[in-house]
């Protein structure tokens, strides 16, 4: 493919050269002979600074969005507006345009994608669609399971697996949209049939800084990001930025369907959350369908709701959105119960906002109720390094509240200081009243909870979820807390191994 049918689309504000391209690339460090390179300001780092790197190691071409770098000889060059709107313009491009191909959902919120993503595509499963799935746990992609570095990947990483997908008879593609690259543009030019937006809690304002602009970045999705808005919008009304999105989706000639709890187009009948799953009737606008999941809670009735409301926008049809639903057993990091026939339940959950954790303790206080004793709730947290030291206090009493006993120990400390984190979410946590102690090992942490339950109990380990490492000022180290809980349940003489052999017979 030549260099100028590459920058076709593209904001280009000056060019020379038209090479034949084989490759595309924006991080130098992969660069071979005969590939463009794409330089671009990011938020840590300045690709035009590896431009020279890029064009010893063999490029024959280079975009850049810098007004001070000069065209090199030898090499033809193009300047561009903007460097991520440029990336994804040359990506869809070169891989001829795969996402147009493809019928895909957006989903985005702070709490619940992940759920909500894995229940969609567990239904399109059962319509007998093939599809694609980008999230924040993993990407499915050919029948193929990647490591996920980001929710949402670069454009050229997104269309790579798009195009792959298609190539592998896929037709429709759920997309984890993140506010980042909703921000950054990662998403520019990404044609979304659907867009679900779950909720807005306090998250990342380190980056955005204000609920408002956390906002703005969410209802890009909404708006559409350099192309038309969503066909349809499927929306949680019982969220009250839900009911703002309601209104730009409508102005902007979208279809919308509404969600939640109670007066909404998609909502539950004679609902029941017991331990063992949840049952109900989804009322949708074509009439009831009787559901049953394996996932338990409220915060996975939404999750639930959301996804069949995605997944009747797509048409599917009212079985395959029950058999989707109750086939999906679980999800990564998400509520996810470690057995080894101890006699108090252990859970792993993402859970690492204040939001989060008190719907995560409130399940936990439910299930406990339900399993008809008096078992107490022992919950496991830390707190995130470099991100927003406001919301720590918050976590802090969040889970005091939840909970009957909290270890405060360290999530990813990042470059910060773990016993400064604490402090900071001990704040919230002595304001709760409840009891607790502090432990920065994490390992130590989850030891010690344990050792603390008893029969009937509960013990939740916040914060990582699905994550394998834990990000210190060292660098990344191994660490998967479903790994440790299990090691640690060893080390006290229960079976993990008996009891995952009797759940695979009874599956």
């Amino acid at each position: 493919m030549t260099f100028q049918h590459l920058l076709h689309g593209a904001e280009v504000l000056a060019q020379s050269g038209d090479p034949s391209v084989r490759g595309l690339e924006y991080d130098s460090r992969r660069v071979k002979p005969g590939d463009m390179f794409v330089a671009m300001r990011g938020e840590s780092s300045d690709g035009n600074k590896f431009i020279d790197q890029a064009i010893a190691a063999g490029a024959v071409a280079i975009v850049t969005d810098s007004a001070t770098e000069k065209p090199r000889a030898g090499v033809a060059w193009a300047q561009v507006l903007h460097g991520r709107r440029a990336l994804a313009r040359l990506s869809a491009n070169f891989y001829k345009r795969p996402a147009e191909r493809l019928a895909i959902t957006g989903i985005t919120g702070t709490n619940g994608k992940s759920t909500t993503a894995f229940l969609l595509e567990s239904i399109l499963s059962a319509s007998n669609r093939k599809s694609a799935l980008i999230g924040t746990i993993e990407y499915h992609v050919a029948g193929k399971v990647l490591p996920a570095p980001h929710t949402t990947p670069e454009a050229l990483d997104l269309n790579r697996m798009l195009n792959e997908a298609l190539g592998n008879g896929a037709t429709e593609a759920v997309m984890e949209v993140s506010s980042h690259a909703l921000a950054q543009q990662r998403v520019y030019g990404i044609p979304f049939d659907v867009a679900v937006f779950t909720n807005l809690t306090r998250d990342h304002l380190d980056y955005h800084h204000t609920m408002e602009e956390y906002f703005a970045s969410k209802q890009i999705l909404s708006e559409g990001c350099g192309t038309d808005a969503p066909r349809a919008a499927v929306v949680n009304t019982d969220d009250e930025y839900g009911q703002k999105l309601v209104k730009v989706s409508r102005k902007r000639g979208s279809q919308v369907l509404t969600y939640g709890l109670a007066k909404a187009d998609f909502r539950p009948e004679k609902l029941d959350i017991a331990p063992r799953g949840t049952r109900f009737d989804l009322v949708t606008p074509d009439g009831a369908v009787p559901l049953f999941s394996p996932l338990i809670g409220r915060v996975n009735v939404y999750n639930i709701i959301a996804a069949a409301g995605a997944a009747y926008t797509r048409g599917c049809k009212a079985e395959a959105i029950a058999r989707g639903v109750e086939q999906l057993s679980r999800v990564p990091g998400r509520f996810e119960r470690v057995d080894c026939e101890q006699p108090f339940t252990v859970v792993v959950d993402y859970a690492h906002t204040d939001d989060a954790l008190r719907n995560l303790t409130s399940l936990a206080r439910e299930f406990v109720k339900r399993a008809g004793n008096n078992g107490r709730v022992i919950t496991v947290f830390g707190c995130g390094g470099d991100r927003d030291r406001a919301k720590r206090p918050l976590m802090g009493e969040a889970a005091g509240r939840g909970s009957d006993f909290v270890v405060l120990t360290s999530d990813n400390p990042r470059s910060e200081d773990p016993l400064a984190i604490i402090n900071d979410a001990m704040v919230g946590l002595q304001r709760s009243g409840t009891r607790y102690t502090t432990e920065p090992d994490r390992r130590a942490a989850i030891a010690l909870a344990v050792r603390e339950a008893g029969p009937g109990d509960i013990v939740l380990i916040a914060g990582k979820g699905h994550e394998k490492v834990q990000i210190t000022r060292e660098g990344p180290i191994p660490f998967d807390d479903v790994q440790m809980a299990q090691q640690i349940l060893r080390d006290a003489g229960y079976s993990c191994e008996a009891a995952n052999a009797a759940a695979g017979k009874n599956s």
